[in-house]
């Protein structure tokens, strides 16, 4: 639990291993994911580090893994998952198995498809000429003339035959048109069936084509413009019983061509199945090697170059589980010299480690998205997980949607392990899987205020009866729609609702938003008070814990003064006119009426209660019979409440500056002894330490900071909580669209009579629907989670959130494996 309040304690530590025992030492460190190395080696480049040679080979079958992967997935070849856990990272001397295996592959695989990408191209030429020699007997039939002497038909013209993309006909005949200047007779015919391209295996379509010219000088110019638009030319013979016997041979070569191809194919689709088995191992393998070759780069060598020398941080609860894994390294390695881990002393600010797990993780990332925490800082997250739905609720209370909501991210839990195993490569979906348990709370408390507001789908649900008798009959209602409620009428019973508010609101059209924001209003206020009141008790914790003595008493004390006096006073003249102040009718017996000073008719306006009080003013009572104030005592006590708080402000910006020249005086006047004794003492920890173990500040920039602080502090008191009031406008927001989409569709489907309501109801309840789920859970939810986001980071966090720390980043397999399988997708 201490580390989910706050972050882990941290430790560096200088650790020693032998040579042969620290790879096997490092994977199982890996396998841990718990220790964050340092680079001993900055300034030395990345290709003359000592491991360089051994990382280049894992990127060489990192490669050819990539290529066999590739030519699996174009096969539709299922590469099956790894059963049970992870394989563990091979020895070194499994290194070079592994590339015999994959440089035996990789050149079986490229021989295979050079060969059959060879058949292809040889099977698209005979398919090409099968083709032509159909195709063109229609042409020759048109141009041939039979020869007297030998009795053979013959074309008076020469001619070319070939294919072309069916695409570039239009061009190729204007080109053939405007460069043999109309002397050249083109005709073409469509290949019905698409041919596959052997280099890209794309299914194209070509048609055949075949040139009437005469003379040599068109002979060369047709062949460069067939050239140019990349036709292929067959040898086409002019006599038909030629052509006949071409055909039958060319269907004889397709033939064999057609077992050949089978074989290649076969032979081909066994080798990527029978790498498609082991190749999610492979990868694990070559990439877990290569993680470690890095991590071993990191480290330094002895003198004796027997010696790997590493720093790192640790957790400090884990050292011992670390030191067990070092042994089994050692002895995974057979070396008998054990490793050394010694704990070292340093100024160097940790890194921030907050344990989470897959329900906490998701508020964690809503923390670091602000800033991680300062090392050792209070930790929002765990209060963000119930302040962070609620205050999203408050603006999207509605039973309706918030049930939507919540079968949304309910169903992504209950989904959870199919889901992540599908690894379904889009960014928002991968948005809204990570944060599913923020949904599904979200989608529960917004449940839970809509019951509340009772308020579903801008309806109201009468679970407990109204607390008003209906004294208006239907027609009344329906002829009359600026009917108000009026709780100082007899038709109020005076016995509130027993849980949220009176469904009968609904029906008060004229002043139901009146009624609605005034009471929103206030709990938005309240709620805002009460958050940024804890922030500065949090605030509270870190200065014990950081031992921050003055700051507790010149800005924690203050703070919590000024808020509580000026806001929280606020708060309580609410309460105090919600408890004093009923709904009595002002006039009381049958003779002289007496205007009752508890009932509503005397009670007083907080926003105008409190603009008096910070101004020093009383107004004119302009109520006859009624008190100016709400309690005795009242107008002294909020002089006192604003003198006491406006003097806080002069402690928050002195206070700090005075105490640190105190004491830096105390410190110079100690003189050369303090200098002295530490130049004895020399370094503390392993690191130089000051004199008296302190660092002078520069006055003037502690003056600046603090008057930044100051400042920021009293006026952000009032910005922030009229801030909180975002609460009361959205959800009155989303209640308004809620109820246009009622009105303006459901409504009227609804109401529709006759055979065809149906039909229109059906209709009209799909764009319902439909605006229900895009408009008012989608982007109002997005627009209700932004708002939320910016309360908790500028309004909460604020108060006591430094959030200038960096993350504790350990080596990690799983996490490599998790970004590069990623990386994959």
């Amino acid at each position: 639990m201490g580390s989910l309040f706050r972050s882990e304690e941290m430790t560096l530590c200088q650790l020693f291993l032998q040579s042969e025992a620290a790879y096997a030492c490092v994977s199982e460190l890996g396998e841990l994911g718990l220790v964050q190395f340092r680079d001993l080696n900055p300034d030395v480049n990345a290709f003359q580090r000592k491991f360089v040679n051994e990382v280049r080979r894992c990127d060489e079958m990192e490669r050819k893994l990539r290529y066999l992967e590739k030519e699996i997935r174009r096969d539709g070849i299922p590469m099956l998952e790894i059963p049970g856990e992870c394989p563990e990272a091979p020895q070194p001397r499994e290194m070079i198995d592994l590339e015999a295996t994959f440089e035996k592959l990789e050149n079986e695989l490229r021989e295979v498809n050079q060969n059959a990408e060879a058949l292809k191209r040889n099977y698209l030429e005979l398919t090409e000429l099968k083709h032509i020699l159909r195709k063109t007997q229609v042409f020759f039939d048109e141009r041939l003339y039979c020869d007297a002497d030998t009795g053979v038909y013959r074309s008076p013209l020469s001619f070319v035959a070939g294919v072309i993309l069916r695409e570039r006909i239009p061009a190729f005949e204007r080109m053939l048109w405007r460069a043999c200047r109309g002397n050249v007779f083109l005709r073409q015919a469509e290949i019905d069936t698409p041919l596959e391209d052997p280099s890209s295996s794309d299914q194209v379509y070509k048609s055949v084509f075949i040139i009437f010219f005469q003379g040599d000088q068109l002979k060369t110019r047709v062949k460069k413009i067939c050239e140019g638009f990349r036709a292929t030319l067959y040898p086409c013979p002019e006599a038909p019983a030629d052509r006949r016997e071409m055909a039958m041979g060319v269907m004889t070569r397709i033939e064999d061509l057609n077992t050949v191809l089978g074989q290649t194919q076969d032979h081909r689709h066994r080798v990527l199945v029978a790498a498609a088995k082991n190749i999610k191992n492979w990868f694990v393998k070559v990439r877990k090697i290569k993680a470690i070759y890095h991590t071993l780069n990191l480290f330094n060598l002895d003198v004796t170059q027997k010696c790997l020398i590493a720093e790192c941080w640790v957790p400090a609860l884990d050292l011992e589980t670390i030191q067990l894994a070092l042994r089994r390294g050692t002895e995974r390695s057979g070396s008998s010299v054990p490793p050394i881990l010694n704990r070292m002393e340093t100024i160097e600010d940790p890194p921030t480690y907050n344990r989470t797990n897959k329900f906490t993780a998701a508020f964690q990332h809503l923390i670091y998205a602000y800033g991680v925490a300062t090392y050792r800082e209070v930790n929002p997250a765990p209060y963000t997980i119930i302040t962070f739905p609620f205050l999203f609720a408050v603006m999207f209370g509605d039973l309706g949607h918030g049930a939507l909501m919540a079968i949304f991210g309910f169903w992504m839990c209950y989904k959870e392990k199919p889901l992540q195993a599908k690894k379904i490569d889009s960014e928002i979906w991968n948005i809204f899987f990570g944060g599913r348990y923020i949904i599904l709370l979200m989608g529960l408390f917004s449940m839970y205020t809509g019951l509340i507001y009772n308020d579903i789908f801008s309806k109201s649900l009468n679970i407990f009866g109204s607390s008003w008798r209906n004294n208006y009959n239907q027609s009344t209602i329906m002829e009359n729609r600026l009917l108000q409620l009026n709780p100082d009428s007899e038709d109020y019973t005076q016995t509130p609702y027993p849980f949220g508010i009176d469904p009968v609101w609904q029906l008060a059209e004229a002043n139901k938003i009146i009624f609605m924001n005034a009471y929103k209003m206030k709990i938005s206020i309240i709620i805002g008070v009460f958050h940024m009141l804890f922030g500065v008790c949090m605030s509270l914790w870190n200065h014990l814990y950081f031992k921050r003595r003055i700051s507790i008493y010149v800005e924690f004390i203050p703070q919590i003064m000024f808020l509580t006096l000026l806001f929280f006073y606020m708060v309580l003249l609410m309460f105090i006119k919600w408890t004093t102040y009923g709904s009595t009718p002002p006039y009381w017996g049958s003779q002289e009426p007496e205007i009752l000073k508890t009932s509503a008719y005397c009670a007083p306006s907080i926003l105008i209660t409190f603009i008096n009080m910070m101004l020093f003013k009383t107004d004119a009572n302009t109520r006859p019979k009624c008190d100016d104030v709400m309690f005795s005592g009242q107008m002294a006590i909020q002089k006192l409440f604003v003198i006491v708080a406006l003097l806080c402000v002069p402690v928050m910006l002195f206070g700090k500056p005075y105490f640190i020249m105190k004491e830096q005086k105390q410190r110079a006047s100690q003189g050369h002894q303090s200098i002295e004794g530490a130049a004895e003492n020399g370094t503390a920890g392993g690191a130089p330490v000051p004199a008296s173990g302190h660092h002078d500040e520069d006055i003037t920039e502690v003056f600046i900071h603090q008057a930044i602080h100051t400042i920021e502090y009293v006026l952000g008191s009032v910005s922030h909580t009229a801030s909180y009031l975002r609460l009361w406008a959205l959800s009155l927001a989303h209640a308004q669209l809620a109820e246009v989409a009622w009105n303006m569709l459901l409504r009227k489907g609804l109401m529709s009579n006759g055979p065809e309501g149906g039909v229109i109801l059906y209709m009209v309840f799909a764009g319902w629907a439909a605006i229900s789920v895009a408009i008012l859970v989608l982007m109002e939810g997005l627009s209700a989670f932004l708002h939320t986001l910016r309360l908790h980071w500028v309004e909460f966090q604020s108060k006591f959130y430094a959030g200038e720390g960096y993350l504790f980043q350990p080596f990690s397999f799983e996490v490599i494996l998790d970004s590069a399988g990623q990386g994959d997708e």
